[in-house]
């Protein structure tokens, strides 16, 4: 607290940060500027802030941004002083050939400005940014949770408010985070999430084994914990960036920003091109739910054709088109023997035939297959989602199937939710969250029996399992009431929203059907 006329005056609260710079966007997106590109471009002038405020007291770090060379070959700087002391179309070219130097830098920074451009074409408004925004707050003063908290807020605003936005990237955050307190990670674990997206599972993760063992944590502990407890993997250098950001936001990494650090963050390389070369004790993950890998061919017409990429690994149990069977076979391979996962899929990956009976099998045979929460429709920013968490260990090899029992948690039968007018929250999961219990999976009991067959935790045997048709794994036995009782239907917005996500899951389909079709 500080004082302003001899009255106390209060910091300012990360929603207040938050809707400040928020407030920014609105005034640039008359200009055009995406809502993502807005957050990527605060990401670009916040890294550069705080590497400006690690010069000076308490931390007394030297300058770790690079400098670069100007149009004659002379030495240049491109750190945050070097954009105060600019205006106009000056500033405006100095900020492009700052980010075109930054972006060929290794480590962090390498990650952070990968293939970074200046996407504020207004010299005036840039420099309201620069000044009014960024510079007026000590970023690193701020607390690690209050950052962590106005970075989520943005990526979440960006997810929610276009269709452009960071929808397809972003996980619900009550879903990870009820995912994340029934895995329960260790603060000697090591977690990875191959399709990162913009970090959210790892950044729940890290807070996690912070709240529930930091106080036993000694230095060492605490700094293996920043440098080493999470890895991610993220295919679009946009995103990846954002989720370095975030990582680092959160504390992950620690706070030296020099060129040559090691980044928790693989950017630009997808993770199913190779084996893993390192194994990890737990998978957190949302992977892309895109139905298919695809490569653009000319044919002999001159017309570009769609065709379908088939994954073929060594490692693999069956080689397919399908991204998310290719990326259960991948975390099968990430994980170390008794190592755990939870992975949100999509409702194909439950009952596809062919390539997908095949990886059921497998995985139900050389995992425990323990739990699947079946997630309600309409908490996605992306519509026309259907998907689920699955929750197996890996285990060592033998001739019996792992699998014994499944648990399946409905989430979804009878339940409507919408991002914006009823978004699904943290409480909506405590049931399933009890139930799970963690530690102790021989204990669980069953809500579901005959004399209550609306419960929704029942268990399903393997050998049950095995006599459903394709080794089906979804699961539902709720009665539908919106089928028989026309009162039990949703809102008429909601309704007509899931009407037309539905509309637009199948015209995906189509359009996919009807291009094979001229081959």
């Amino acid at each position: 607290m500080s004082k302003a006329n001899g009255q106390p005056t209060t910091a300012p609260t990360a929603s207040q940060i938050g809707a400040r710079v928020w407030s920014y966007a609105s005034v640039l997106k008359d200009d055009g500027l995406s809502y993502m590109a807005y957050v990527e471009q605060l990401t670009f002038l916040l890294f550069l802030k705080m590497a400006d405020e690690l010069t000076k007291p308490p931390y007394n770090q030297p300058n770790r941004i690079p400098k670069g060379k100007d149009a004659k070959g002379k030495p240049i700087d491109f750190d945050w002083p070097s954009l105060l002391r600019r205006d106009g179309a000056e500033l405006y070219q100095h900020y492009r050939d700052a980010l075109d130097s930054l972006s060929t830098q290794p480590g962090l920074l390498g990650v952070i400005f990968k293939e970074a451009e200046c996407k504020i074409k207004d010299p005036a408004k840039l420099r309201r940014l620069i000044f009014d925004l960024i510079d007026r707050e000590s970023w690193l003063s701020l607390d690690l949770d209050v950052k962590g908290v106005i970075y989520e807020e943005l990526l979440s605003r960006s997810a929610s408010e276009s269709s452009g936005g960071a929808g397809q990237y972003f996980t619900p955050r009550p879903i990870i985070q009820a995912v994340v307190d029934v895995m329960q990670p260790e603060p000697d674990e090591t977690i990875v999430d191959p399709a990162a997206g913009t970090g959210g599972f790892l950044t729940v993760a890290y807070q996690y084994v912070l709240d529930e063992h930091g106080a036993r944590m000694d230095k060492d502990e605490k700094r293996r914990a920043r440098e080493s407890l999470v890895a991610a993997q993220e295919l679009v250098p946009e995103t990846a960036r954002l989720c370095a950001m975030n990582l680092y936001l959160h504390g992950i990494g620690g706070v030296d920003l020099s060129p040559d650090t090691p980044t928790p963050v693989i950017s630009g390389k997808s993770s199913l091109d190779t084996p893993p070369t390192q194994h990890y004790s737990m998978v957190l993950t949302n992977p892309p739910f895109g139905k298919k890998a695809s490569f653009k061919t000319v044919n002999e017409e001159g017309d570009l054709e769609n065709e379908d990429e088939v994954i073929v690994r060594q490692d693999f149990w069956a080689s397919t088109s399908n991204k998310q069977l290719n990326f259960v076979q991948h975390i099968f391979n990430l994980l170390k023997v008794h190592g755990r996962a939870a992975v949100v899929v999509p409702d194909n990956v439950l009952f596809e035939g062919g390539p997908g009976q095949k990886v059921r099998n497998q995985l139900l045979a050389q995992c425990d297959v323990h739990t699947l929460l079946r997630l309600p429709t309409g908490i996605f920013y992306k519509p026309g989602v259907k998907a689920n968490v699955i929750f197996f260990d890996r285990k060592p090899p033998q001739e019996k199937t792992w699998t014994k029992k499944l648990w399946v948690y409905d989430l979804r039968t009878n339940k409507h939710y919408s991002p914006k007018q009823n978004p699904i929250h943290r409480r909506d999961f405590d049931e399933f969250v009890k139930l799970y219990k963690p530690g102790a999976i021989g204990k669980r009991k069953a809500t579901w029996s005959e004399d209550n067959p609306d419960g929704r935790w029942r268990s399903y045997t393997y050998e049950e399992l095995q006599k459903r048709d394709k080794l089906s794994l979804d699961l539902f036995w709720i009665k539908d009431d919106s089928v028989e009782d026309s009162d039990s239907l949703p809102d008429p917005d909601i309704l007509a929203q899931e009407i037309v996500d539905d509309l637009q899951d199948a015209l995906e389909q189509f359009v996919t059907i009807a291009g094979k079709l001229k081959r």
